[in-house]
């Protein structure tokens, strides 16, 4: 019975059960014994039966378990979705909540028995034997003072042991990791909770100021714009098919796709019509019957992405190993939470990263021919969902798959083009053309912080430390197709991007009010900055192979080489 005083507070004989005040240590308990709660809005939502049917996939949801997600639920989720997870309610909270870690990024968690002390008692980690999944910091563990340097616990989740796993580090990569820890706390506003929380409520009021002034309603008369322009590329790129002129219409079927991509962007988010089946029926004609990729699987990658950006354990849209890293954290063989792998730091990855500033553009070229790849595990293997209102989304994807590669791969490939040197041409041509896109997106991330800055770490400041807004020319619009937006974008997602223009001045505004930096580069230098990041681990690696091979020399290998 005293356990059940210390996990609840009774409601009033008029409150429903859901109301129920739960105490942090019962939630605790609960994720302990493997159930999925998240706090919304100071509800406590258990949503384990909803996994299944999400149509963004089980680990987004799975990166919010034990923490307050309120401004990620509702930047990615209609009012309408928003109303239907209040089904899931067993209990509220009072007052501000303090994140746990993830049981997926590693957390651990107490289990709640019948002898556990009081809420107030327990709320630290001297109070019991087990390891509490809340470190006692946001940020930092302990101040050295000797050196006055602040430590960071690694919240990384672990691997699975390897043979490297006994093998020491080299001391200059956890150097590194607190060096641009060190930077990022200084050039960023105080973790503090309540620092945090005013920038939390001025994130909200910028919402509904977005809200008022009708930057969440769509300009449809855009978009026959856009229709105008695939139409244009679609028609030069089948007149020069029918003359012969190989080439040239692989450049123009490769800008058909290219321009395509930012109007599937927009309906994955739901910034269309707002609706979530008429948005994935226009993204789906797009993405799989125009151009061969899935949309199920960018928004199942995509959700994750929008939820721990640039985390390199858990991003998807920067785990390129063996062929990119944009952190020296992947020198270390980390796990991928998403792709349950490990990234191996192997002999092909350390030789292909020693180069990757030079082999950033030759690899982007072809990434087309990669997410072709993605886009079929998704459908074939098992990962697109089987249940919920997203059910025959993976079936009407698997005919335009059907439909795709009758057009192109038959029609077009197969029997318009009569020899097997024009087809090539045709083929790396077309999908060479689409790699400004693949620029365009990594570019707005990879230069970025990738800093680990714990789970008190507001949403909006997140969203700003780790991506880049690209400044260009109004004109120049199409070209980037909303994408030079990202950082307000990430902040508001279901914003439509021809309203992302006028959002910037607000965005702005916020910034200058909670002392977050706001990221801006012109194209040219922003490429400048990827391929400096890019060339800083690659210089990395080819320290550490020189480490390596004077301590093989000498037979030792120790913490101080």
């Amino acid at each position: 019975m005293a356990a059940t005083r210390n996990a609840v507070t009774a409601p009033s004989s008029a409150a429903t059960r859901k109301d129920t005040l739960l105490t942090r240590r019962y939630i605790e308990g609960l994720i302990a014994d493997g159930k999925h709660v998240i706090i919304f809005d100071n509800r406590v939502l258990k949503v384990d039966a909803w996994i299944p049917y999400h149509p963004g996939g089980d680990k987004s949801i799975r990166h919010m378990v034990g923490k307050d997600a309120t401004d990620e639920i509702n930047a990615l989720h209609s009012k309408e979705a928003r109303q239907r997870m209040l089904s899931f309610q067993i209990g509220r909270i009072e007052g501000p909540w303090l994140n746990f870690l993830p049981p997926i990024q590693g957390g651990k968690f107490r289990p709640y028995t019948e002898d556990c002390v009081s809420d107030e008692e327990s709320s630290g980690p001297e109070s019991s034997g087990q390891e509490t999944s809340q470190p006692p910091s946001p940020v930092f563990d302990a101040v050295d003072t000797a050196s006055a340097t602040r430590q960071r616990k690694s919240t990384t989740t672990p691997a699975p042991a390897t043979d490297d796993d006994d093998k020491p580090k080299p001391f200059f990569l956890d150097a590194r990791t607190q060096e641009e820890l060190v930077f990022d706390t200084a050039k960023y506003p105080s973790l503090d909770q309540e620092n945090q929380e005013r920038i939390r409520h001025r994130y909200r009021e910028l919402d509904q100021q977005i809200r008022a002034e009708g930057l969440y309603d769509c300009r449809y008369f855009s978009y026959a714009i856009e229709c105008f322009r695939y139409t244009l590329f679609a028609a030069v790129s089948y007149y020069f098919l029918q003359i012969g002129w190989w080439g040239t219409s692989g450049f123009f079927l490769g800008c058909f796709w290219h321009q395509l991509v930012f109007t599937a962007h927009d309906a994955g988010h739901m910034g269309i019509t707002h609706n979530f089946h008429a948005d994935t029926v226009i993204g789906i004609i797009i993405a799989d019957y125009l151009g061969g990729l899935s949309l199920g699987w960018w928004k199942r990658s995509h959700n994750v992405h929008h939820i721990v950006t640039n985390a390199p354990e858990h991003d998807p849209d920067i785990e390129h190993m063996p062929f990119f890293a944009i952190s020296h954290r992947f020198l270390t063989s980390l796990r991928s939470t998403y792709y349950d792998r490990i990234m191996t730091f192997d002999a092909f990855a350390k030789f292909m990263l020693k180069f990757q500033n030079y082999l950033y553009y030759p690899i982007l070229l072809f990434g087309r021919f990669n997410l072709y790849r993605l886009s079929w595990e998704y459908l074939f293997c098992g990962q697109a969902p089987k249940k919920g209102p997203a059910w025959w989304h993976r079936w009407f994807e698997i005919g335009g798959q059907v439909v795709f590669w009758y057009w192109f791969g038959y029609g077009v490939m197969y029997k318009s083009i009569p020899d097997w040197s024009s087809r090539l041409t045709f083929l790396l041509i077309s999908h060479m053309v689409t790699s400004p896109l693949h620029v365009q997106i990594t570019l707005s991330h990879f230069a970025m912080s990738t800093s680990d800055m714990g789970v008190n770490e507001s949403f909006p400041q997140r969203m700003l430390r780790t991506t880049m807004d690209v400044d260009c020319p109004t004109w120049l619009d199409f070209f980037h197709g909303g994408l030079q937006f990202q950082a307000i974008h990430h902040l508001y997602p279901r914003i439509p991007r021809h309203n992302l223009r006028r959002t910037q001045r607000l965005v702005l505004e916020f910034c200058r009010d909670t002392g977050i930096p706001y990221t801006l580069f012109t194209f040219y230098d922003g490429n400048k900055e990827v391929i400096g990041k890019l060339g800083d681990v690659a210089k990395q690696v080819r320290i550490l192979e020189e480490c390596r091979k004077s301590c093989a020399e000498q037979g030792v290998f120790s913490d101080h080489h």
